[in-house]
């Protein structure tokens, strides 16, 4: 016997401001404490990077990197760019490109390198807490910093753009004026992780209990079937591309301890991200000083690509291999 034809009525907004209070219930306990893991890793890195800095030793080991940097076509004193860049986010090697005189071909390698290779030490340890091997990780993405660097300086025009301007550098008279600073940005920093995290974990709350994050899933789907990843992988590598590892480090994890993404799928996707993340706001830094877009975002892109795919089929054949066993 066929069913009667059930009218629902639309959700009032009484309804609507329940279900968007349990959200806010379920997602600020959580964000609360990957804001404090989160944390507890970068401001004693970004100390002790600070206190690097101010002692030399970073300008040192720059030094010593000047031989394997003349083989990308950089000079030497651009070592401490990408240096920086390892230990900081992207704010910190800009502000030392612009105390170079660079022109806009060598800022452009030097971009490609730093895209790939920043905030190294955090986003580790995030890829690391969802599943990947911190090892394979950082080792991919300086091994591909120094190979998409080398390509670059293959293909791109030796007078690409005329000499950027330098503007000089801010120093500290002394350790107390530096610790100083530092507080100040660390304090910024930690309000700004604050409320980005606590956005965002509240945005995949509201969009779960929605179903919007299911037809977000749905829509990029077929793209993510291109880069070769799943289906259930679109919506962090939409936030990855948007807001960065970092700060989409909190809905990554959360995913993986709720098993909302499998432990394969989500290593697939930090291969990808490792590679090719903030394609928003990162390559806007470096478009905004006068570096190309196309030459730092098709690159990483094909990078990426490429990489995951040879990844899947290195699974697969040692799948093959433990079936014939």
């Amino acid at each position: 016997m066929r069913q009667p034809f059930l009218f629902l009525p639309p959700p009032t907004m009484n309804s609507i401001s329940k279900r968007l209070h349990n959200c806010t219930v379920i997602a600020l306990p959580k964000s609360s404490k990957t804001i404090w893991w989160l944390l507890k890793i970068i401001l004693p890195i970004s100390l002790a990077v600070s206190l690097l800095q101010y002692w030399g030793i970073i300008a040192h080991i720059a030094t010593l990197l000047t031989p394997i940097f003349s083989i990308i076509g950089l000079p030497g004193e651009s070592a401490i760019v990408f240096i920086s860049s390892i230990f900081l986010s992207l704010y910190a090697p800009i502000a030392v490109i612009t105390t170079l005189p660079l022109d806009i071909r060598e800022n452009t390698i030097l971009a490609i390198m730093c895209l790939i290779s920043h905030n190294m030490i955090v986003e580790t340890a995030i890829q690391k807490k969802t599943g990947s091997s911190p090892i394979i990780m950082f080792s991919l993405r300086i091994i591909t910093s120094f190979v998409s660097a080398y390509i670059l300086n293959l293909l791109l025009p030796q007078h690409l753009g005329g000499n950027k301007v330098t503007q000089v550098i801010e120093t500290y008279s002394n350790i107390g004026e530096m610790m100083f600073y530092w507080a100040i940005n660390a304090v910024w920093l930690s309000l700004k992780i604050t409320l980005i995290v606590s956005g965002l974990m509240l945005l995949q709350s509201i969009l779960k209990e929605f179903n919007i994050l299911t037809f977000i899933s749905r829509l990029f789907a077929p793209f993510m079937r291109i880069l070769g990843l799943s289906a259930e992988s679109s919506f962090l590598w939409f936030v990855a591309q948007t807001l960065g590892l970092t700060y989409g480090s909190a809905l990554m994890i959360e995913e993986v301890e709720r098993k909302e993404i499998t432990p394969k799928d989500a290593n697939l996707l930090n291969y990808h991200i490792a590679i090719n993340h903030s394609l928003l706001e990162d390559t806007l830094l470096f478009v905004a000083i006068g570096v190309p877009a196309a030459w730092i975002i098709i690159p990483r892109f094909i990078l990426a690509l490429t990489i995951v795919w040879s990844v899947k089929g290195i699974i697969k054949i040692k799948e093959n291999v433990e079936y014939l066993k």
